[in-house]
């Protein structure tokens, strides 16, 4: 979660400067309300809406219990942006390289903006700096030299995909093992590939030290005794983690497989333009995004290997929300060439498990279909495979328009 470790990051510098750690996150799923009620109380809050498309692409369906749409609420915002009493920012990055996976380059996009965003708040408020577009420019430009150091290792990061490509073709797993910070990015690109790829919970795991349930110990008691040699371990440390430490739990996973491989940062990499007593805080920063872009690569390989992606589409996708839902459709309509109804209906039918839609099947708002699919078990087979006869079905219309047209 790209807050907690933001909040953890500044938190943590405000503490090694005696301040009051006033940095918090909060979950909110509902996007569009959190922004409705900053708007409503413009006196009291500064609403920005960071994302990645123009306002004017904005959904405008339904939203569960909700009157307006995203749409009203961004462009309500772009209104605001004219009287500087809200903010929207959203920079055009391009395709990302897995259609419809916003993980590799939104979500890197969006650490760079916040964490330089919140770095000018810091530096302006406690050190009393002028901060200058120049400032922040020169921030931003210098994950670029991340990027640099990280891709320079190319060769490496084929061999870590291939090993765990490997491993989830063969029904193993893949163990991200972290320290701080960067066991942090790995549980979230661990959890990333569950509604992305389709992938079981076990498929990919992250673990981190001292931490409930997900901790090195949890690890070492519930893991590492059926850990087999087609398991890839991953480790995830700095140079300034506990390094007696991290050899440790290595030499316990080497008792049980030499499938161990390690992405570990030094300091001689990432000079960063800040002050000295910050130097820590931001190194650390840029090492988060490094490991970000090694793990998101290798996730995203594996699973393409895999299968779990077709054409630059992911096709074992689950259908939990408005946007994979359309998405979905969008899928079915370019591997058939049927009409958007058509796969609309197919996809409703892999979701009631029901050849015969009710008029309130059909009727009903998206966010009651994503419902009725959360609740069903491994309801993302069906959406794709769905069933032999609707497959046939669609493909077969398909034949009949094209020669019917041909004549």
């Amino acid at each position: 979660n790209l807050s907690f470790i933001l909040q953890t990051s500044f938190n943590e510098m405000l503490k090694a400067q005696k301040q009051k750690q006033i940095c918090s996150y909060i979950i909110a799923p509902f996007v569009a309300g959190q922004l409705d009620f900053c708007l409503k109380h413009l006196d009291v809050f500064t609403p920005v809406l960071l994302g990645f498309n123009p306002v004017h692409m904005a959904r405008s369906e339904p939203m569960q219990d909700c009157s307006f749409h995203f749409k009203d609420i961004a462009e309500m915002m772009a209104a605001e942006q004219r009287h500087k009493k809200a903010f929207v920012l959203n920079p055009v990055l391009g395709a990302e390289a897995i259609s419809g996976s916003s993980r590799m380059k939104g979500g890197s996009a969006t650490k760079i903006i916040l964490e330089s965003i919140l770095l000018a708040g810091h530096e302006a408020t406690f050190r009393g700096k002028r901060m200058t577009p120049e400032c922040i420019s020169a921030w931003i430009t210098a994950s670029e030299m991340v990027h640099e150091t990280t891709y320079s290792h190319s060769d490496e990061l084929a061999t870590l995909i291939h090993q765990a490509g490997e491993s989830l073709q063969m029904n193993a797993h893949v163990y991200y093992i972290g320290w701080q910070t960067l066991g942090i990015i790995g549980l979230t690109d661990a959890s990333e590939c569950i509604p992305t790829y389709g992938a079981d919970f076990d498929d990919i795991r992250g673990f981190i030290n001292n931490e409930f349930i997900i901790g090195h110990k949890d690890f070492v008691e519930t893991i590492l005794p059926s850990l087999s040699q087609n398991d890839m371990m991953l480790f995830l440390f700095a140079v300034n983690d506990d390094l007696h430490e991290v050899t440790a739990l290595a030499d316990q996973v080497r008792r049980r497989t030499s499938n161990l491989h390690a992405i570990a940062h030094d300091l001689e990499k990432f000079t960063i333009p800040v002050s000295k007593n910050e130097v820590f805080f931001q190194q650390r920063q840029r090492w988060e995004l490094s490991t970000k872009w090694c793990l998101n690569a290798i996730s995203t390989g594996a699973h393409v290997l895999k299968g779990k992606v077709y054409m630059n589409d992911m096709i074992d996708l689950r259908v939990t929300n408005s946007k994979l839902y359309r998405r979905a459709i969008n899928i079915l309509q370019r591997f058939t060439g049927c009409s958007k109804s058509e796969c609309e209906r197919a996809l409703l039918r892999a979701i009631y498990s029901t050849d015969d839609l009710s008029e309130d099947m059909t009727s009903a708002d998206v966010w009651k279909h994503t419902d009725a699919a959360n609740r069903r078990d491994r309801v993302r087979t069906r959406l794709f495979i769905f069933s032999i006869k609707d497959y046939l079905i669609l493909i077969f219309k398909r034949i009949f328009t094209l020669t019917k047209n041909s004549r």
